[in-house]
This record gives structure tokens, C-alpha cells and sequence, in this order.
């Protein structure tokens, strides 16, 4: 469905994606996992043609995206990380305009439809700047859906919203993914990527260093981790492949000494050398 080869961008003399590949099946959601500045919003931007790499190819659906974007435009859909909703109008307005700029059939059952199916019909005529920002966030991915996009790329969706609502539009893309539709998703939040992806691609200073689905990426790893702080206050980490190892670790190391099932988060600082920043 969509296929990135030795994608490289660069900003002036810095390299922000170097020779970046992976393949994405339909119907997947694919996680690309990273800090701030690690390249994820660079590399969405040339998936969805807003961008042309220095060099490298993308093909989606078995188009070009480089030599024919516009064959590509007509089947994805893009939630960007700024809210680039117009504040002034409503929620039915914002809607109605991008429908209008896509040429939509039928478009005003379409907008019935998708402000039902995103639990926005009640908010239709409400000014989009009097909105929260999980409702905000909803919209855009409403706004997006419009098209019935077979792809749906999302660019850090959750960012700056507080856990509950990070969780309602956890279950929004559950229910998207589940009507078919291959989604690409950023994000900076470790408990997203491994609850949400079937894989998980981890970039680190615009180099994608692993792919794999979140469960094997733990299990190369082990399967616990024995948490241990040092005199200097300093906690480290020793991976174990099963439990009876990881208790005789504990017993050497101490009554500080905390066994517990490997998270995503230890590969990432594993594999980065640093936790996220959040």
C-alpha cells in the first residue's frame, strides 16, 4: 500500500530524513515513533506530496507520488499536527468548504454522515474557536474522512491533549482502521504506538533504526526488566528472558531492585540511547 525507498531530505546543509524505507500493508496502522525534531513530520509531508525528497521514491497504491501527485491526493487523507482549522467559522462550515475544494457528490448527506459518525452533529453550528481541543482534534480527523480516503495519514493527533481525551480519539482510529483504511501515525507518546500499531517504525535524528511489531521489538530485549537505583540516585536496567533470572538478578541487587514486564520505552531508550522527549 505504501512504499518509502531511501527517502533523504534535507534543510539546508542538515540531513532531516537519511535514506529513510519501509513498506506499510493495507489495512495496518503503522506507527513511526520518535522525539521532536527526529524527522516524523518531514517524512509525512513527503508521503502526502507536500514535500519532494532530495532523493529517494514513494509509491502509494502503485502510483508515483514524486512524478504524479495528484493521482495520489484523490486517496489519502491528512490530519496535520496544527490545528489549521479556520476559528472563525463553525464545525458545518469548515467541513462544507473542504468537501466544496474536493469536488464531493452528494455533499451535504456526506457532512450529516460524518459529523454523526464523529459525535459532532450537536456542535455543527458551534464557532470551531469555542471548541475544546479534543473536539478540535476530532474535526480535523472528520474533516479528513470526508473524502473517504483509502490511507489516512496522522501527524501527532493526540499531542497536547490531556489522557482521557487521548484515549477517545485512540478508539476513533480503531473504528477507522476497522472500515478498512491504512493509517500512518506520528506521535512522541511511547503508550500510543504500543497500543495502537501493528508496527511500529522507531526514527532517531532522521534515521528509521527499527521496524517491527511492538511485541517483537520487546522480546529481542526479553521479557522483564529488573529496575535498580544506584547510590548515586541513578536508575539502571537489566533485561531478563524469564522470570527466574530476572529474580536472582533482584536478589544480587537488593531490596531496591523492582522486576516488571519490558514496555516499548525500554527499547526506545535501548535503541536511542535516551528517553522521549515529551
Amino acid at each position: 500500500m505504501i512504499q518509502a525507498i531511501n527517502l533523504t531530505k534535507y534543510y539546508g546543509s542538515k540531513c532531516a530524513v537519511d535514506s529513510v524505507s519501509f513498506e506499510i500493508a493495507k489495512g495496518e496502522i503503522f506507527g513511526l515513533l520518535g522525539p521532536n525534531g527526529a524527522g516524523k513530520t518531514t517524512i509525512v509531508k513527503m508521503l502526502t506530496t507536500l514535500s519532494r525528497p532530495a532523493s529517494g521514491g514513494i509509491f502509494i497504491s502503485g502510483r508515483d507520488v514524486i512524478k504524479h501527485p495528484e493521482g495520489v491526493r484523490g486517496i489519502i487523507g491528512v490530519v496535520p499536527q496544527e490545528r489549521n482549522l479556520d476559528r472563525e467559522l463553525t464545525v458545518v462550515e469548515n467541513i462544507l468548504i473542504y468537501g466544496m475544494l474536493h469536488s464531493i457528490e452528494g455533499l451535504k448527506e456526506r457532512i450529516d454522515n460524518i459529523l454523526s459518525e464523529f459525535g459532532l452533529m450537536s456542535e455543527r453550528n458551534t464557532v470551531v474557536e469555542k471548541l475544546s481541543g479534543g473536539m478540535q482534534r476530532r474535526l480535523l480527523i472528520a474533516r479528513a474522512m470526508l473524502t473517504n480516503p483509502r490511507i489516512l495519514f496522522m501527524d501527532e493527533p493526540t499531542i497536547g491533549l490531556d489522557p482521557q481525551i487521548r484515549r477517545q480519539i485512540w478508539e476513533t482510529v480503531r473504528e477507522i482502521r476497522h472500515k478498512g483504511v491504512t493509517i500512518f501515525f506520528t506521535t512522541h507518546y511511547i503508550e500510543e504506538a504500543e497500543m495502537l500499531c501493528d508496527r511500529v517504525g522507531i526514527l532517531s535524528k532522521g534515521r528509521l533504526i527499527a521496524v517491527d511489531t511492538p511485541l517483537n521489538l520487546k522480546n529481542r530485549m526479553g521479557k522483564y526488566a529488573v529496575e535498580m537505583r544506584g547510590s548515586n540516585g541513578k536508575m539502571s536496567y537489566i533485561f531478563c528472558s524469564d522470570r527466574n533470572q530476572a529474580v536472582e538478578v533482584s536478589a544480587v541487587s537488593g531490596n531496591s531492585a523492582v522486576i516488571r514486564p519490558i514496555n516499548l520505552e525500554d527499547v526506545f531508550i535501548q535503541l536511542v540511547g535516551e528517553a522521549i522527549d515529551k
